[in-house]
């Protein structure tokens, strides 16, 4: 696994993100990765000083800009979906908000790229993953609905945002044996997980959960 420099981190916040990792494991997230990742990252580190006391509530908190820092067990969930029985491999994120999920991801793979259409979001994602030393996630400004072909193929693709179906330009991105995962769907969500096999694309689907949509273009 990747590390991360957790300088200045107190110990009461070591504290919160022990206990946000039990709580996690009692939901059911049991992959060892995972719950490492899980309670290594410090989320309050992604947030603002306002919203920092908040951090490791499982729930989601805003961010600005319409956008939020998604709840630990859906992030947790999503990811144990994408990684069992395998590694992450060569990973795409589409919404990097302020790079909390991209951090997870950073901690699992060696290839992170994360894409943000809100330029301000994105700027703010970078100096998140500087602080903590995280420095092999590449972050571009981009519409995620286009995925990043110029790295493309990638083994895992997962989305931030919801949509009522899966862009055809990430579905291409994928590769043979990759996975892909997201919320899918308008007033009511679930999180697919779809995987690309010999015969074609085969989806299952998992939890309700709540997201905001997926736009195009960028800011």
């Amino acid at each position: 696994m990747n590390s991360v420099a957790l300088t200045g981190i107190g110990m009461t916040s070591q504290r919160t993100r022990a206990r946000m990792v039990e709580r996690l494991h009692d939901l059911g997230i049991t992959d060892a990765r995972v719950l490492h990742a899980m309670g290594t990252v410090p989320r309050h580190v992604f947030l603002e000083q306002a919203l920092a006391h908040r951090a490791y509530e499982d729930t989601a908190l805003p961010l600005g800009f319409g956008q939020t820092i998604s709840q630990p067990f859906v992030v947790a969930r999503m990811i144990e979906l994408l990684i069992a029985g395998r590694e992450l491999g060569k990973t795409l994120e589409i919404g990097a908000g302020c790079g909390y999920q991209a951090a997870i991801l950073g901690m699992l793979s060696k290839q992170v790229f994360a894409v943000e259409r809100i330029a301000p979001l994105l700027a703010r994602a970078r100096d998140n993953l500087r602080r903590i030393k995280l420095s092999h996630v590449r972050l571009k400004h981009a519409d995620g609905n286009l995925g990043l072909p110029e790295a493309a193929p990638f083994d895992t693709i997962i989305l931030a945002a919801a949509a009522v179906a899966v862009p055809r330009s990430l579905l291409a991105q994928l590769a043979p044996g990759g996975r892909l995962a997201m919320p899918l769907g308008g007033a009511e969500q679930v999180i697919s997980l779809i995987e690309r096999g010999e015969k074609g694309f085969v989806e299952s689907r998992f939890d309700a959960v709540r997201f905001v949509p997926l736009l195009p273009g960028v800011e």
